[in-house]
C-alpha cells in the first residue's frame, strides 16, 4: 500500500492519497473551521466522493493529541484493523 502526499485530483490538491483504497486523508488547520472554508471543504469533499473516494478529515490538533486513535481509524477504513 502506498500513500502519496500532496496529490492533484481534478481541481484540488489533497493532503494524502491512497489509490489502492481510493482514500483521501485531510489534516485541517484552524482556518478550515471558518464558515467560508467549511463550505469550500463540503464542496470539495462532495466532488471527491463523486469520484468514488472516501475522504477522512482530522484536525491538526487531534492529530497531535490523538495520533494512535487516528491511525486506528485509518486502519479501520482500510480494512486492516
Amino acid at each position: 500500500m502506498h500513500f502519496c502526499r500532496q496529490k492533484v485530483i481534478g481541481p484540488y490538491i489533497v493532503d494524502f492519497y491512497c489509490a489502492e483504497h481510493a482514500l483521501v486523508i485531510e489534516l485541517d488547520g484552524a482556518q478550515h473551521y471558518e464558515e467560508e472554508a467549511e463550505a469550500y471543504d463540503r464542496k470539495r469533499d462532495a466532488y471527491l466522493v463523486s469520484l468514488g473516494f472516501t475522504v477522512l478529515r482530522y484536525s491538526n490538533l487531534d492529530f497531535k493529541r490523538n495520533y494512535k486513535n487516528i491511525c486506528a481509524d485509518i486502519l479501520k477504513h482500510l480494512g486492516l484493523e
